[in-house]
């Protein structure tokens, strides 16, 4: 059994590396191949004035003088090296470009993550206990259309209603000028944001919730429970969303991914200074080591979510394990 397990996630880890691997190809490949010139990031206007020698100088220095496989090869021996490169436009290692945004998105993305988790919960719930109410409708009916909106055109709506016309709330940025220490205010830099990355994804997964806890409510245990008189109350939020639990914990880990994407729309629309506006600027000023490291980071974090969702639901299902049992049991035989 052990050795089974071990096998298991062995196969696991190498499905990992070979992703990530494939996955800083294609996006070293694609992003020398896109349009752009990446001396203008690093030296600025004076490229225009660059002669011929001198732009030929440039390219060699930075190492883009080379074909694109050499360029990778080079890249892959310093990754593993610990060396991510220089970021042309910021003029420091991509690493503390990094870091110096990481803690914002973490901020922003973390919250939204728990705000999500907790609403989507709370929001099913309350619409499996009222189901084919008015609550119940009127929840179903606004949710399907809030999701439909596209979050970069309800960020535009919000800053127009709440900072052009309201002047309520600030359009943009994480804190103001010399108040980033200021709790209170860094929180007014977060709700415009924060209300489209919740809005955009909290009724999708309180929908799931709703679905799931319906499901559980017409099961027989239900039924037998109700017949010996034990309250709905008790039954809901103690057995079915007992039931409930670990299969909506592995659509959280799936739901990491898309609150992720949905947090970098954000922090573009918003100018928020996370890893979104980053990846932004590097794809814009063809900064390719910065480039690599975000999309590097950003596709382990979905691959990590995805494979972690699937162990889960296989820890879960019986039959999922069953199925993968009798699978390695047909290998065995046939060898």
């Amino acid at each position: 059994m052990r050795g089974e397990r071990m096998l298991y996630y062995g196969k696991k880890l190498v499905i990992f590396m070979i992703s990530v691997g494939l996955l800083s190809l294609v996006t070293f490949y694609v992003s020398r191949l896109a349009p752009g010139d990446p001396l203008f990031s690093y030296y600025g206007e004076r490229v225009e004035k660059m002669s011929p020698e001198e732009r030929e100088w440039a390219e060699e220095k930075l190492g883009l003088n080379d074909k694109i496989s050499v360029q990778y090869s080079r890249w892959i021996h310093q990754v593993f090296h610990g060396n991510f490169g220089r970021s042309y436009k910021y003029k420091m290692d991509v690493l503390d470009v990094l870091k110096s945004r990481l803690g914002n998105t973490l901020l922003l993305g973390g919250t939204g993550f728990l705000i999500i988790f907790a609403g989507a919960l709370l929001l099913g719930v309350i619409c499996a206990w009222k189901e084919g109410g008015w609550l119940d409708k009127i929840i179903c009916k606004a949710g399907t259309i809030i999701s439909c909106v596209p979050e970069f055109w309800l960020a535009l709506v919000l800053i127009l209603v709440f900072s052009v016309s309201l002047r309520w709330l600030p359009s943009s940025g994480a804190y103001a000028v010399g108040q980033e220490k200021n709790i209170s205010d860094r929180i007014l830099h977060m709700i415009l944001p924060l209300t489209v990355i919740v809005t955009e994804h909290l009724w999708y997964y309180g929908y799931m919730v709703r679905n799931k806890m319906l499901d559980e409510i017409r099961a027989d245990y239900v039924l037998m429970a109700k017949a010996k008189g034990i309250k709905k109350s008790r039954i809901m939020l103690v057995h079915c969303m007992r039931n409930i639990m670990p299969s909506y914990l592995s659509i959280m880990a799936i739901s990491v991914t898309h609150i992720m994407g949905g947090t970098y729309v954000a922090e573009t629309v918003f100018s928020y200074p996370g890893i979104g506006t980053l990846a932004y600027e590097s794809a814009r000023y063809k900064d390719y080591n910065l480039l690599m490291i975000i999309s590097l980071m950003s596709g382990i974090i979905i691959i990590a979510c995805n494979m972690a969702a699937q162990i889960l639901n296989e820890r879960i299902d019986p039959r999922m394990r069953i199925s993968r049992q009798s699978e390695m049991q047909e290998v065995d035989n046939y060898e």
